[in-house]
């Protein structure tokens, strides 16, 4: 598959997800083929149709994207020729020219909801299957951000639960991501033990199928644990975070992933949001991996700064690649034990 994309009708007056936005938008939910400067062109056009993002968080992993989009404007969304209109272009954007009598290169669908921007991240990940092509890498030192997790699946024979041991980089929302996967993979967990010495976790789920049954053949086992994988490295990102805050308006998310496409920089993940009459936006990027001369931080802060003025707010991190692998032979791992039965039942929802 080539593209996804839903466009989901107003919610007057309710909450988005995404910093709790307030007020009449529509969310756009894109999945397909990635390539550098895509957010950049997605943007693009809603600029020229004079949507404002107001909210947005895009993923990528295996060549793949996923995106969620919060935008309004002045003109009724519910209005079935304007939604034709937008998922008309944002196909055309994901059809490549090798693509474009390709009948499943592209393909859209309308419907209305509220939703979660990460689990919804997840779930159209996973039904895109971008856990097939895993591009976690064994040689890699462990303390890299994008080694590949450590995972494993026994058998509990006395209560008859699988048991799924996961060790890696601790990280926030390490176990939101699990128990969501393992949820749309339509298994429950029952019990979890979860400890942390602040630099790597681990994590063990005692889970059974909805059909109370625990896993039977290798290939089950296997799946679950490509799944898991995949869910785990969605979030991992390297390279540099850019923070940029400036006046909200039609068009800015647009003219800042402009500049860094311009630059030579590929933004892997990022985050939007309105605060007031700000826009905050969240980049993750490396540089574009195309044989041109080494990128120049500097030179695009000075871009930035030029293009949206001195009271603009930048600031730029680099992601650390690595971190220092603990004594794991060394006391100190206080595993905590709970029952997650009635966290499980919100996510089912």
């Amino acid at each position: 598959m080539g593209y996804t994309s839903d466009v989901l009708r107003t919610w007057p007056g309710k909450n988005a997800g995404v910093n709790s936005l307030v007020g009449d938008y529509t969310a756009i939910e894109l999945t397909g083929r990635d390539r550098p400067g895509l957010l950049s062109e997605i943007s693009a056009v809603l600029a020229n149709l004079r949507f404002n993002v107001v909210a947005a968080e895009a993923w990528t992993h295996n060549q793949r994207v996923a995106c969620v989009l919060y935008v309004n404007d002045n003109k009724a969304m519910d209005d079935p020729s304007r939604l034709c209109v937008i998922e008309e272009k944002l196909r055309n954007i994901f059809r490549g020219p090798c693509e474009a009598d390709d009948t499943n290169a592209a393909h859209s669908c309308v419907s209305m909801g509220k939703t979660h921007v990460d689990r919804r991240l997840h779930q159209m990940f996973f039904a895109d299957r971008d856990y097939e092509t895993c591009t976690c890498v064994d040689d890699l030192t462990p303390d890299s951000p994008s080694s590949k997790p450590n995972i494993m699946i026994d058998h509990c024979v006395e209560k008859d639960y699988s048991v799924v041991n996961v060790r890696c980089k601790d990280r926030s929302k390490l176990m939101f991501d699990i128990v969501c996967t393992l949820t749309d993979m339509n298994y429950v967990v029952f019990h979890a033990a979860i400890s942390s010495d602040g630099l790597y976790a681990s994590q063990e789920y005692y889970i059974r199928h909805t059909d109370g049954c625990s896993l039977v053949t290798d290939r089950e086992k296997e799946t679950i644990i490509k799944c898991l994988e995949a869910a785990i490295q969605r979030r991992v990102s390297e390279g540099l975070r850019l923070e940029l805050s400036a006046k909200d308006r039609v068009g800015l998310l647009s003219d800042v992933t402009r500049v860094l496409r311009e630059n030579g920089l590929v933004v892997t993940r990022a985050g939007v949001s309105t605060v007031g009459e700000q826009g905050v936006e969240v980049f993750y990027v490396r540089e574009s991996y195309d044989g041109n001369s080494p990128v120049d931080m500097m030179v695009i802060v000075e871009r930035l700064r030029k293009e949206f003025g001195q009271r603009m707010m930048l600031n730029v991190k680099k992601v650390p690649t690595s971190v220092k692998v603990p004594d794991q032979t060394s006391a100190g791992w206080a595993k905590a034990g709970f029952f997650l039965g009635g966290l499980l039942g919100k996510f089912r929802h």
